[in-house]
């Protein structure tokens, strides 16, 4: 059943968001956006008559251009020239998921009132969004500056009727499609452009898909962790509320609270140790977890804050009589952010790994390499060197865009934030994560069954026998990658709501 999201000067929550993900959805303007959207045109419209002072991108040139002049006459065409001059996004193509990200945030943005669009600029935005016409974005060309120039107006050509978009499985000349639908190309008014290509939607939409990842995996790393724990018949001491209670990091105490209750119920938890310690990569769960958790939750309110500004500019209050030229398009809050949210992932994979290379040591009564017989057969050998590899990847991405600046637009754009940058390799840095998590997830579920007869816990015993339906027991060398992605899918389409 596809469901209707009003779009509405509401703010926008994670819950709405996951639904949109997660869900079919298609998008309506309320009234109330409507309203507020053909006022502020109206306003514009009205004050363009009698100003005549310049306003910026309004009746002058871009960036280093500002100093120029444009007469009324050439209002349309100047952002017209805008869409096309600055359509120079490339590289890969930005995955569909996040350009329907993109559409449905800068709708959001401009539905609250203060960009002075025309209302029907912001309707044929929906109906692309509702028809899945998508247009084709790169992922490389943007600062992060003046906002996500570059691929915005790749996403907005199709809106003027250039460019080209993604429909039914195609790529097709943005034309061709308006035609099929009885869609005329939009005539752009006076700042439209600008507020089209104004705004941090880029960003802000790699990370939307990045955290409604991070949300997930941060559940599948608590459990995986768990099933590695038992595996290596590891102790349940440091998972004792007392320990958290004389550290209370948020995550740190939700961390050690979920492992306890993945494992209630367990046979092998509960017995009796040899050790009396484990290493780090298990002992400290809680401490590395937590701490990931509680980067991603800081991260996930900036975001938030984020998609429900306004980040065009220059702004418009119609009630207040003030058209302002600010910076609200700068990417710094979210260039800092993913910086931080990318090393956050990052350190779940790294200890991840760390756990996979435990069981692998023929430690703890666990046969080295997972296998029977050893040396015929080289076992779990090298999934643990993938991992190794994608770790290392990630330490290498985690190198912050934040710190970094360049100028632009003959001096003008004399810093930038290079937001984009973090947002492209903060969506490589999670793909990793899950692929590390993946791993250990397979790792793990073969050295549990080398404690068999003992059982694990009830979650866990139904966790692994419904993994088992998609992945079997390796009993003998066989082609693993086909068992790595098999256990990706099995990640990434299951339902695991323990907590």
């Amino acid at each position: 059943m596809v469901k209707i999201h009003t779009i509405s000067p509401k703010p926008l929550n994670w819950d709405v968001i996951e639904g949109l993900i997660n869900e079919p959805h298609k998008l309506e303007l309320s009234e109330e956006s409507r309203n507020l959207i053909a006022k502020c045109r109206d306003y514009l419209d009205k004050k363009m008559e009698d100003e005549s002072t310049p306003i910026y991108g309004i009746t002058t040139g871009f960036g280093s251009l500002c100093n120029k002049t444009i007469s009324k006459d050439e209002l349309s065409q100047l952002q017209k020239n805008l869409v096309m001059s600055h359509a120079c996004s490339t590289g890969d193509m930005v995955n569909p998921e996040i350009v329907k990200l993109m559409l449905f945030l800068k709708a959001h943005a401009l539905s609250l009132g203060h960009s002075g669009v025309q209302v029907e600029t912001v309707e044929r935005i929906i109906d692309f969004y509702n028809n899945d016409v998508i247009p084709v974005v790169y992922d490389r060309g943007s600062l992060g500056a003046s906002g996500d120039l570059a691929p915005l107006a790749n996403l907005f050509l199709p809106l003027i009727g250039m460019g080209e978009v993604l429909f039914e499985g195609q790529i097709q000349p943005a034309t061709e499609v308006l035609k099929k639908f009885g869609w005329n190309p939009i005539e752009l008014k006076s700042k439209e452009g600008l507020a089209l290509l104004n705004g941090t939607q880029f960003m802000s939409s790699h990370g939307v898909y990045a955290m409604i990842k991070a949300f997930k995996l941060t559940k599948l790393a608590d459990i995986i962790g768990a099933i590695s724990l038992e595996a290596f018949d590891g102790r349940i001491d440091p998972f004792h509320e007392n320990i958290q209670n004389v550290r209370p990091h948020q995550g740190q105490i939700e961390t050690a609270r979920n492992i306890r209750k993945i494992l209630e119920g367990s046979e092998l938890i509960q017995r009796p140790k040899k050790h009396v310690q484990d290493p780090y990569s298990f002992r400290c769960i809680p401490q590395v977890h937590g701490a990931s958790k509680d980067a991603i939750n800081y991260v996930a309110g900036v975001l938030l804050t984020e998609i429900n500004s306004v980040t065009d500019n220059p702004t418009v209050w119609p009630d207040e009589d003030l058209v302002i030229s600010g910076g609200n398009f700068h990417g710094q809050p979210l260039a800092l952010a993913y910086d931080f949210l990318a090393i956050a992932l990052s350190e779940l994979g790294n200890i991840s790994e760390r756990r996979t290379a435990q069981l692998i040591l023929g430690l703890r009564g666990l046969p080295e390499f997972l296998v029977a017989n050893p040396g015929l057969n080289s076992g779990f050998m090298i999934p643990q060197y993938a991992a190794a590899a994608m770790v290392s990847q990630n330490k290498q991405l985690c190198t912050p865009s934040s710190v970094d600046s360049i100028v632009s637009s003959n001096g003008q754009e004399d810093h930038v934030s290079m937001g984009a940058n973090a947002a492209t390799k903060l969506i490589r840095v999670i793909d990793n994560l899950e692929r590390i998590l993946a791993i250990e997830l397979f790792n793990a579920a073969q050295a549990l069954e080398f404690r068999r007869p003992a059982k694990s816990s009830p979650y866990i015993e139904e966790f692994i026998e419904s993994y088992r339906s998609e992945v079997s027991f390796i009993d003998q060398d066989k082609i693993m990658y086909k068992e790595i992605d098999k256990t990706i899918q099995f990640l990434r389409n299951g339902k695991f709501e323990k907590e």
